[in-house]
C-alpha cells in the first residue's frame, strides 16, 4: 500500500524542519513525498540557497504567492492550494511550523477531509497579538496528528481539549537538521570572513512585528546596539522587512556608523550555523534560534516579552529579557562578565524527530509493512 504525502512550505525556517522529513520519508519505497512550495517566501537568501544547502528536492510544485497582508497572503496559498490537492489525492497533509501558509494548508486539507499532520504541534506563548499565535492554535485544532517537540506542548494541548490519541511527543526535527550539519560549520570559517574571531562577537537577528513595525522600538534597539558594540561586535544579518524598516526610519546610515556593527544581508543556513556555532551570545526575537542557541550551548538573550519554547529556558541557554533597554544592556554585560547560561539537550533533541514521525505516519496511515 502506497502512501502519498503533500509535504507543504512556505517560510525559510519551514525548510530545516521539512529536509529530515523528507530524506526519511525518500527512504521507503512505498512513501511518496510531495513537495509543495507556497512562495511565501521566495527570494534566494530567504528559501532558494536552503533547499541547496540541505538536500532538499526542488519543489514539485510551487504556488508563487509571494508577500501581502496576512489576510491577503493566507488567502491566495487557499485558493491556489486547493485544487492541487484535488488533483494529488494524497492520503495526508503535512505541514511544519506556525507561518501563515501553515495555517492556510491546515484549512484547506480540513475543507478537503484529508488527514492533517502538524509538525511542532503544541507551542504557545499564551499572546493573541502575534499572528503566529493564531496560526498555530487554529492548525493544532483541525490537525489529526500533532507532533510535539516538548512535553510542556503536550501540556498545552490537553488544556485545550485535544485528545491524547493524536498527540505525539517525537522531539525536534530543526535539531535534527543542525545535528546532521554541525560538523560542517568550521570549516566555513565565516567569522574571519567578517573580521571578528571566534567567540568574541555577538550575533543579532530581529523581525518581529512589534520589534521592527514601530519607530520607538526599533529605535530603542538601535539605541542598545550602539552601546553593546563599545565593547563586543555585532553581526547582524538584516531581514528584508527589517531592513526597509531602518531605510523607512531613518536609521540605516547610522547603524552603518557604529563602527562595530557589521550590517549583512541574509545568510544561507550553514554560514549563520557557523556564526551562532562561534558567536559569544546571540540576540534575537526568534523562536528557532532559541532551540539552535540552545543545543550549541551558546548563551541566547531573546528580545521578547514571551516566547512559545520554554523549554529553552527551563532546559537551555535561552533567558527571556523583554525590550527594555536597560534590560538587555544589562543581560549583555552579565554574559560579558560571568558567562551566560550553560544548558543541556532536552529530551528527544537527539537527531531522529523525523525517524519517529515518518513511523507514525506509515502505522497509521498505511504502507508500514510493505
Amino acid at each position: 500500500m502506497s502512501l502519498k504525502v503533500a509535504n507543504i512550505v512556505g517560510a525559510r525556517p519551514n525548510l530545516m524542519k521539512i529536509a529530515p522529513i523528507i530524506r526519511e520519508m525518500r527512504r521507503f519505497p512505498q512513501v511518496e513525498p510531495v513537495l509543495v512550495h507556497t512562495g511565501q517566501h521566495y527570494d534566494d537568501n530567504m528559501s532558494d540557497v536552503f533547499f541547496r544547502e540541505l538536500g532538499i528536492p526542488v519543489p514539485g510544485y510551487n504556488l508563487e504567492v509571494g508577500s501581502g497582508t496576512h489576510t491577503w497572503q493566507t488567502a491566495q496559498v487557499m485558493l491556489a492550494l486547493e485544487p492541487l490537492l484535488l488533483e494529488l489525492c494524497p492520503d495526508c497533509v503535512l505541514v511544519v511550523g506556525d507561518v501563515n501558509s501553515t495555517l492556510a494548508a491546515a484549512l484547506v486539507a480540513a475543507k478537503l477531509h484529508i488527514p492533517l499532520a502538524h509538525v511542532e504541534a503544541g507551542l504557545r506563548n499564551f499572546d493573541p497579538t502575534m499572528p503566529e499565535e493564531v496560526n498555530r492554535k487554529l492548525t493544532d485544532v483541525v490537525s489529526d496528528y500533532l507532533f510535539t517537540t516538548s512535553r510542556n506542548a503536550n501540556e498545552n494541548l490537553r488544556r485545550e481539549g485535544i485528545p491524547e490519541h493524536k498527540v505525539f511527543f517525537v522531539g525536534n526535527v530543526m535539531i535534527d537538521t543542525l545535528l546532521r550539519y554541525h560538523s560542517r560549520v568550521d570549516a566555513l570559517q565565516v567569522s574571519a570572513r567578517y573580521g571578528v574571531a571566534p567567540d568574541n562577537y555577538a550575533v543579532l537577528t530581529l523581525h518581529r512585528p512589534s520589534n521592527v513595525d514601530a519607530l520607538e522600538g526599533l529605535t530603542s534597539i538601535v539605541d542598545v546596539l550602539d552601546v553593546i558594540q563599545t565593547r563586543l561586535p555585532v553581526l547582524f544579518p538584516a531581514h528584508p522587512r527589517t531592513y526597509e524598516r531602518l531605510v523607512q526610519f531613518n536609521l540605516l546610515q547610522r547603524l552603518k556608523s557604529m563602527p562595530e556593527v557589521k550590517l549583512l544581508k541574509p545568510l544561507g543556513y550553514l554560514e549563520f550555523l557557523s556564526l551562532m556555532a562561534h558567536a559569544q551570545l546571540v540576540l534575537t526575537d526568534s523562536g528557532g534560534i532559541q532551540e539552535e542557541t540552545t543545543v550549541l550551548g551558546v548563551p541566547c538573550l531573546t528580545l521578547r516579552e514571551n516566547t512559545e519554547r520554554p523549554v529553552t529556558i527551563s532546559e537551555g541557554t535561552n533567558e527571556l529579557v523583554g525590550t527594555l533597554p536597560e534590560r538587555i544592556i544589562g543581560a549583555v554585560w552579565k554574559v560579558l562578565d560571568e558567562g551566560g547560561k550553560t544548558g543541556r539537550h532536552p529530551e528527544l533533541w537527539d537527531g531522529r524527530a523525523a525517524e519517529r514521525i515518518v513511523a507514525i505516519l506509515r502505522e497509521n496511515l498505511g504502507g508500514a509493512g510493505e
